[in-house]
């Protein structure tokens, strides 16, 4: 029995040794993934964005400017374009500020429950309109909500709908008023235009497509 040829398939030894390889190359590429993705994820500074260098998340002062989104063909889909200063609410927000205003905007759409019934980065619910890129959404953009609401500039206008929902019914699922103070449309608009200049790698999916819709009178929010 002891010279019996064992196939390599049922030894234990093989097995256990596959086994090590396999859980120590996983670990390593683990331990690269996790690095590249902070990497990837890390806010971008003021400094960054004066000097035009690009990062997926910029930074809080990115309210300091327009923001567009155009197809970028080497990836096919678009992206964020981040241009020229423009002020926001009348004015430009330092660094403190602006990080500030950002932390008041994510607590409170984290307080009002937004995602009960939106969806921002991926997260939340289908029932309203995805939030990912609600600052570039052409509604907001072609007059239609500034001319609503009395107001003159993109920003204004979202605050004052933000406030007073029911006064500006825009879609069959009306937005119910949820005591929205000033100060607090005033951050979760900024909340949303620093959404809109992550770079989410085309995500969501449709949003080119509702876009070119709601140019066409098709589609309402």
């Amino acid at each position: 029995m002891s010279g019996k040829k064992v196939s390599v398939w049922t030894s234990i030894t093989f097995w256990r040794r596959s086994a090590a390889w396999v859980t120590g190359t996983a670990v390593v590429l683990l331990m690269w993934l996790t690095f590249n993705t902070m990497g990837q994820i890390a806010m971008g500074s003021d400094e960054d964005l004066e000097n035009g260098v690009k990062k997926r998340i910029p930074a809080a002062t990115v309210i300091n400017y327009h923001i567009d989104y155009k197809m970028d063909e080497k990836r096919g889909h678009e992206v964020p374009v981040i241009g020229e200063k423009e002020p926001f609410f009348g004015k430009e927000w330092s660094a403190d500020e602006a990080a500030a205003l950002l932390r008041h905007g994510k607590l409170t759409q984290q307080a009002k429950n937004c995602m009960n019934c939106h969806t921002l980065l991926g997260n939340g619910a289908y029932y309203a309109p995805d939030l990912t890129k609600a600052w570039l959404d052409a509604k907001w953009n072609d007059g239609t909500m500034t001319g609503i609401t009395g107001k003159e500039t993109k920003e204004e206008a979202m605050a004052e709908f933000l406030m007073h929902p029911s006064q500006f019914p825009t879609h069959a699922r009306m937005m119910p008023d949820l005591g929205i103070t000033k100060d607090e449309a005033i951050a979760l608009v900024a909340f949303l235009k620093h959404m809109s200049a992550i770079d989410t790698n085309g995500f969501p999916r449709n949003f080119s497509q509702s876009a070119k819709r709601l140019e066409g009178g098709t589609h309402a929010r």
